[in-house]
């Protein structure tokens, strides 16, 4: 995720010492994805698709954008 507006150098969250437990800052797929959209200029609430008569989102109901990554 270099460039494109996020910060240089920069690190978001930790990992317990064998890299398995998250300790700080989770970051679900579902943010990463809302953030990769936003990047992309992309409303990850707006951007839906129907199916079986039901409207989903890529982002499903839990997207957020991280914005502590953001420049």
């Amino acid at each position: 995720m270099a460039g494109a507006g996020v910060k240089p150098g920069f690190t978001y969250g930790a990992t317990d010492d064998f890299s398995y437990n998250i300790t700080e800052n989770p970051v679900h797929v579902h943010d990463f994805h809302a953030t990769l959209l936003h990047l992309m200029g992309i409303d990850h609430k707006r951007l839906t698709f129907k199916h079986q008569g039901r409207r989903f989102r890529l982002t499903d109901v839990h997207g957020h954008v991280v914005r502590d990554i953001l420049s």
